[in-house]
Formats: C-alpha cells, sequence, structure tokens
C-alpha cells in the first residue's frame, strides 16, 4: 500500500497560504478516491481510499510543517511500509509557481519539513518527493511571511492548474513508474499555462 503525505499547517488561518499546497493536493486525491472517513491518528488526518482500483493512504501532517517527520514516521512504523511506498508533497521557493519537479530521492534543498522528515526516517533520502513551485518573494516580504500568505488572485488560476496536475502525478507514481513520472510531469510543458499567461501579460 503507498502512503502520500502533503506537508502543511493546521488550522484554518493556514488554509489556501503558500506553505500549504501540499495539503491542497492531498484534499484533491481524497475527492477523487471518494474518501469519506477521515481518522485522527498518528499526529495526522488519516484517511484510507482507493484510487483507480488502488490502495492508498492519505495524510495531513497535524505537528506543523517543521515537525513533519514525527507524524511521517508513525504512519510508517505503523503499517510497517518500506521507504519506496512514500511519496512526500511539498512547496518549493526554488521553482517558479506552478512548476513541478518529482525526485526519487535527494537533499531537503531548505525545505524544513521535508529535512525533519529524512531526520526522523534516520538520515534516509531515497523516498519519493513531489515539490510544487511557489516562488520567492520581491524583496518586500520575508520568507517567513512569504510562505504563510495565501496566492495573489493573478496566481490562483495557475495553481488551481497546479494542484491538479500534482494529484495527476501521484496517480501515476501510483502505478509504480517513477522514472516516468519524472518523465511525464518534471517536463515545463506540464506548466504551459502560466508561460503562456506571462507571456500574454508581457504583450499586453
Amino acid at each position: 500500500m503507498n502512503l502520500i503525505i502533503g506537508l502543511g499547517n493546521p488550522g484554518k488561518k493556514y488554509e489556501s497560504t503558500r506553505h500549504n499546497i501540499g495539503f491542497d493536493v492531498i484534499n484533491e486525491l481524497a475527492r477523487r478516491g471518494d474518501a469519506d472517513r477521515v481518522q485522527l491518528k498518528f499526529d495526522s488526518e488519516l484517511t484510507e481510499c482507493q484510487i483507480n482500483s488502488q490502495k492508498v493512504l492519505l495524510a495531513k501532517p497535524l505537528t506543523y510543517m517543521n515537525l513533519s517527520g514525527k507524524a511521517i514516521r508513525q504512519i510508517v512504523d505503523f503499517y510497517k511500509l518500506n521507504i519506496s511506498d512514500l511519496l512526500v508533497i511539498c512547496d518549493d521557493l526554488n521553482l517558479d509557481t506552478g512548476r513541478l519537479r518529482l525526485r526519487g530521492k535527494g537533499s531537503s534543498g531548505g525545505q524544513k519539513g521535508l529535512q525533519n522528515t529524512i531526520d526522523q526516517l534516520g538520515g534516509r533520502s531515497d523516498f519519493a518527493r513531489l515539490r510544487i513551485g511557489i516562488g520567492r518573494p520581491d524583496g518586500k516580504l520575508s520568507v517567513t511571511d512569504y510562505v504563510l500568505k495565501k496566492f495573489s488572485q493573478r496566481e490562483q488560476e495557475d495553481i488551481q492548474h497546479a494542484i491538479q496536475v500534482a494529484a495527476d502525478a501521484a496517480e501515476h507514481w501510483m502505478q509504480g513508474d517513477l522514472v516516468g513520472t519524472m518523465n511525464k510531469f518534471n517536463s515545463p510543458t506540464e506548466t504551459k499555462r502560466t508561460t503562456k499567461k506571462s507571456t500574454d501579460e508581457e504583450s499586453s
């Protein structure tokens, strides 16, 4: 069974913020899987459903972003999952807004929730992670303030598209073809909506 975790912060004040885009993708996957029962356990909102006839666990840690690994470790241990069964979805400041990047292993890249996950898994970083670009602040905001703000109205169309494509990527990954999923969803053509919009704005 696969475990897909979206990183974010619990509570209404953080809903739809840049840091919570991992939660947004989990919500979309739960909708696709007709998940109707959410359990509060392992410091998470946890639901089990079927997507394309495959059983999957969907989790949103309630530990706040920087301690996400604590919740993930509990779920992995309880269900005796292999690290290859794990996909973590999170935001990324180093990618343009709406860009996706799937990797099968690697460093945290400074993402604190991802780093805590690596730490809690005994230093293992050989699990899949799907990063969704949120861009960087323009200098008027600190990084901390920026990631806790909601997306602007101008960004909404692009980010909603990215959430849908990220959910598609997670479904594709569930088929067991990591390399094929990377080849398909790491392509800039998957974010052509963002590129087209930027071009239109420049020419207007």
